[in-house]
């Protein structure tokens, strides 16, 4: 008896230690990891009052305006406008306010300085859309109120610093007037507005500042015409080019009365020779131009004379000016010279004299300098000292300041365009395996910690103390594989052309290279990143290779400009070499065949349909060869509404005659007719997916077969109507047909229609089941719906004693050309939120039950269990499908709470989620990007095959101890009473 209730009470205590689905508090960080970012600066405000932060106002190419903190480069806070809401202008108003101007200058905001909060939001309407200018005069009163200039959709604005009220309006009617400069001279109560009309003619307008009355309207021809970028050098006078970028003109409007002055190009410079591009900068008296990768700086004198003061072959980034006392204005220079850059920072009216000159080592691998902001303080010497913020090429911040960079930020993993990943390095002799604790003491201080923590015991302090430990004590972050398979490297491309490599451990960045092979010349002018392949995965007798991913560019926007193709090792980011295409890169296709190496093949498909084999050698060709006769792809034609498939042919002939290239034919075609059909989605399942049986076991022991093909396309049609915005069309005028097609015949598996439905459609392909979510306008919901496919050839093999013992056809070979035996099953539910991205849960054997990852509107990942979306639900399930976890059918998809997989973060402007198995069974890894990043484990039918990682060994070896000792007890008394018994 004494033992059963022993037993029964450890029971019950390892019972209450079950893994539940919520995070405690000393575990935030153990399995996960998550990293804020901001995107590429195009415009800085520095405000370094002398009460509270110093700090740095941005907005960036992802939308975001954050404040940073000026010690350590932290954000104090931001946030991220939508991607329709672009920012065209920041500034700081009264000191305390910071300004923006956005949606092409219809809306402007005022934020609380200290805390990001909004204090009030405008809308400026006006008769056509322009140019947005934002301006904040720092002495401009109207009737006691502060007063914004803001100039677009062609009015000029005058807006009330306090409250947002617009006090006077300007329109300017004018079609074919272009503004380019909006200018306000200090002190005055004057505002020009200058730009062209038409192609040769300049037109001036001078406002009162204080009711926007038109004072005068001035306007002048140029015969040769201009180009469209100006230079501002004073409050009167802009510098321009003409159209053929041959001549320089001064336009001066110095009264409202206007006046050119023409100087030929190669009167400054004798060696000109080419058209010039002015480089946009705003320091009075002096402008840039560039002409033949030669920078030349010229000053405005007297009468619009000008002078050439430098020239230069260095790439340049030049500041705005700075006023830095009274009737004085610096401005800062920088040129980039390999390993290092110069910084210089002049006087705006004495080029000669340098108030400020370093030169800083700076990592290659960040590019050029691009854009820089210039910020003053004073030493205690009184005299002038400098801090430059930078924008690098591969959109990194750094901030520079006696010589030094005091911090840095890799805001270039806020656009990341493609990941893959890579294994780590397999651990060789002589590293350690784990670190020793030092001493017993330190032993034992440790678990009594983690003992206290368990019976919920531990004081903050404790749980501080525990989550260090853990922290430290962790082999996550090591720079080996680990038998769990959860250590890899995370490779990302970005759209600054640079890849990084993350450690899932930890999150941070192992290297990362700068492609030498994209950068800007002239045989490749615009250079993009499109994609990563993974390219060499060595196994077995490749083991001594580096793994290595292959990244596919263009040379250009264009979808027909040729490509370049790069190499590049994963272990050391080292960029093993990279080839420039003669052809384009419409298609990648890669091949699951490899050679002797490792190099998985590959078949880049160009516009003309001629298919490239890499790697170019001659035992890769040999594959190829044997495998020519079961290789077919197809292709999407979106804007035709035509879906392809395709074959291999023959050599290819012609010009294109070349051993590794091969001519294509058509296989088969679908057309969708363009007035009732518009393909808007289309999705396939993963190339290196497992399966784990094709079997599925249901109700009464029944056997349904998947229908497992790796050749199924789904696709995603509406209505032309009803391809724009949601709601933008009537449930009449809708519908959404979505269609399962085999690639390599063109057969038409399966066609639903869904009437009254609208997309965006988000989808997500596995194993034989296809989830999409699109807007239902009948019933004002968004939906989700599944099918799934299962193979009726297979239907004698229903029972499981035949599946069991070997006694089916399920290893009979298939050929996808003869009419497959197919039903399929399908349902529709409501679900709350708009979609961003969908993924689905991989796992290394496929035998851990799915999960599908939902990126919502409010940029958070949601685990959502795939038996909610099963099509066989129903509401009164029987005995035998709840045994087999059938849940009863409901309309609406549940949303709960503890199912997010980010917590109570956010992944701002989420974009992707990529899955990837571990070498653990019951452990997926999911990785999710946007402008923010978030990694984590996720285990969907929890971890059956580990003990987790915070395992209290101590206590179990305690307990153990405990019971053995309690059994010897009873056992002994259980002997005392029997031999009490016999005596009585």
């Amino acid at each position: 008896m004494a033992i059963r209730s022993f037993l029964l009470f450890l029971l019950c205590f390892y019972s209450s230690l079950s893994p539940v689905l919520s995070l405690y508090e000393d575990q935030v960080g153990l399995m996960d990891w998550h990293q804020q970012y901001i995107g590429k600066v195009k415009q800085a405000v520095f405000s370094t009052q002398k009460t509270g932060r110093r700090r740095v106002i941005v907005s960036t190419e992802e939308n975001v305006i954050a404040s940073l903190d000026l010690r350590h480069g932290e954000i104090f806070w931001r946030h991220l406008f939508g991607s329709n809401d672009a920012i065209d202008g920041i500034d700081i108003g009264l000191g305390k306010y910071v300004i923006t101007l956005s949606s092409g200058g219809s809306i402007l905001r005022s934020w609380n300085l200290p805390d990001g909060q909004m204090v009030w939001e405008s809308f400026l309407q006006g008769p056509k859309h322009s140019k947005s200018f934002l301006l904040v005069p720092t002495n401009m009163k109207i009737e006691k109120d502060n007063a914004i200039v803001v100039f677009s959709n062609g009015g000029l604005h005058a807006v009330s610093c306090i409250d947002g009220e617009v006090l006077w309006k300007k329109d300017f009617e004018a079609e074919s007037f272009e503004v380019q400069k909006v200018i306000n001279p200090p002190g005055s109560d004057l505002i020009y507005v200058v730009g062209f009309a038409a192609s040769s003619q300049f037109e001036m307008y001078q406002i009162n500042a204080r009711n926007g009355e038109l004072l005068k309207h001035e306007s002048a021809t140029f015969s040769s015409g201009f180009l469209r970028e100006v230079s501002l050098v004073s409050s009167d006078t802009i510098v321009a080019l003409d159209s053929t970028g041959s001549i320089l003109l001064t336009i001066s409007f110095q009264n409202g009365e206007i006046s050119f002055q023409q100087t030929p190009i190669s009167n400054l410079y004798e060696e000109f020779s080419g058209p010039a591009v002015i480089i946009p900068s705003s320091v009075p008296g002096i402008f840039a131009i560039k002409t033949n990768a030669v920078t030349i700086f010229i000053r405005v004198i007297g009468e619009g004379k000008l002078e050439v003061v430098e020239k230069t072959n260095h790439e340049i980034a030049v500041s705005d000016a700075l006023p830095i006392s009274e009737g004085q204005q610096a401005f800062a220079l920088i040129q980039n010279a390999g390993s290092e850059i110069h910084l210089a920072v002049k006087l705006a009216h004495d080029w000669d004299t340098n108030l400020l000159k370093e030169s800083i080592k700076m990592d290659q691998q960040r590019g050029l300098v691009h854009k820089v902001f210039i910020n003053n303080y004073i030493r205690t010497d009184r005299s002038h000292g400098f801090r430059v913020l930078i924008v690098m090429e591969d959109h990194s911040l750094l901030l520079l300041q006696q010589g030094l960079i005091v911090w840095s930020r890799e805001d270039g993993l806020a656009s990341i365009i493609d990941v893959t990943t890579s294994e780590l390095p397999l651990e060789r002799d002589g590293v350690s395996v784990a670190k020793v604790e030092h001493s017993l003491f330190e032993w034992l201080k440790g678990h009594m910690l983690k003992l206290k923590g368990t019976l919920m015991l531990a004081s903050p302090e404790d749980v501080a103390a525990i989550q260090s430990m853990r922290l430290k004590s962790s082999e996550k972050s090591k720079m080996t594989r680990d038998h769990n398979g959860f250590r890899k490297l995370l490779i990302v491309l970005t759209r600054a052309r640079k890849l990084f490599a993350l450690h899932t451990g930890d999150g941070r960045i192992v290297w990362s290279h700068l492609l030498r092979s994209l950068h800007k010349s002239e045989a490749c002018l615009s250079p993009i990143g499109l994609n990563l392949y993974q390219w060499q995965v060595p196994h077995h007798h490749a083991m001594d290779e580096n793994p290595s991913v292959l990244v596919i560019s263009r040379c250009g926007p264009s979808s027909d400009a040729p490509g370049v193709l790069s190499f590049v090792d994963t272990y050391t980011g080292k960029e093993l070499s990279s080839v420039s295409l003669s052809h384009d890169v419409a298609q990648v296709i890669p091949l699951p065949y490899t050679d002797s190496t490792e190099q998985r093949l590959h078949l880049l498909i160009d516009s003309d349909k001629h298919a490239h084999l890499y790697p170019k050698t001659s035992e890769a060709l040999n594959i190829f060869k044997h495998e020519f006769s079961n290789i077919y792809w197809y292709s999407v034609e979106g804007h035709n509404g035509i879906i392809k498939g395709h074959v291999l042919k023959c050599k290819c002939t012609g010009d294109m005659a070349k051993d590794f290239c091969f001519d294509t034919r058509e296989l088969w075609s679908v057309v969708f007719p363009s007035d009732s059909e518009k393909i808007i989605a289309t999705v396939t399942r993963k190339l290196n997916e497992v399966v784990h049986t094709q079997a599925k076991v249901i109700a009464d022991q029944d056997v349904m077969y998947k229908y497992i093909s790796k050749n199924l396309l789904f696709v995603a049609t509406v209505a032309p109507k009803g391809s724009g915005e949601v709601g933008s069309v009537t449930p009449e005028e809708s519908w959404l047909a979505a269609y399962l097609i085999d690639t390599v015949t063109g057969r038409i598996l399966h066609r639903v229609t869904h009437h009254g439905a609208q997309g965006p459609v988000h989808a997500v392909f596995s194993e034989n089941w296809v989830v999409y979510h699109y807007f239902n306008l009948r019933a004002h919901r968004y939906e989700m719906s599944v099918i799934e496919i299962y193979d009726q050839s297979r239907a004698d093999n229903k029972d499981v004693w035949k599946l069991v013992l070997g006694k089916h056809n399920l290893t009979s070979p298939i050929s996808l050309f003869s009419r497959p035996e197919v039903i399929t099953k399908s349902q529709s539910y409501f679900f709350t939120h708009s979609v961003k991205a969908i993924a689905v849960t991989s796992t290394a054997k496929g035998i851990t039950s799915k999960q599908l990852l939902i990126g919502t509107i409010g940029d958070q990942v949601l685990a959502l269990d795939k038996r909610f979306l099963d099509p066989r639900r129903s509401v009164n399930p029987t005995q035998a499908e709840k045994e087999e976890g059938m849940i009863p059918l409901t309309d609406s998809l549940p949303i709960i709470p503890q199912s997010y997989v980010t917590h109570a973060l956010r992944v701002e402007c989420l974009r992707g989620i990529l899955t990837v198995p571990a070498k653990l069974e019951s452990t997926t890894l999911v990785f999710a990007h946007g402008v923010d990043l978030f990694f984590t484990q996720l285990a969907p039918s929890r971890t059956y095959d580990s003990l987790t990682e915070d395992f209290n060994y101590a206590l179990l070896l305690i307990t153990i101890v405990a019971l053995v000792a309690a059994i010897f007890v009873t056992w002994r008394l259980s002997e005392r009473k029997e031999l009490q018994d016999k005596w009585r």
